[in-house]
């Protein structure tokens, strides 16, 4: 988890996640840039993101339960400023 170019948006799905699901690990890159010009793209970004997130709460669910955990933990982002949002998520035995 890095402090580097952290908006309001970036920090609130960092807390939400962290405190919801203790990550082993835990990525959130703001990924706006990329995406300037293209449809849901908010001029002040924050509104394309990418999460790699490991944690204990993953073990045994299948890939569609892992991402309905992280879309309702940031349901509140995801009807607001959050256009779109790229999920790798992943049980501790998982991971390298």
């Amino acid at each position: 988890m890095t402090n580097l170019g952290k908006g309001p948006v970036k920090a609130a799905i960092e807390s939400k996640i962290t405190t919801a699901l203790a990550p082993t690990r835990l990525i959130v890159i703001d990924e706006s840039a990329q995406h300037a010009g293209h449809g849901g793209h908010h001029s002040d970004g924050e509104s394309h993101f990418r999460v790699d997130v490991t944690s204990e709460a993953f073990r045994g669910k299948s890939r569609i339960e892992r991402h309905r955990i992280i879309h309702q933990i940031l349901a509140e982002e995801l009807a607001g400023r959050v256009h779109a949002l790229a999920v790798v998520a992943s049980a501790p035995e998982e991971t390298d």
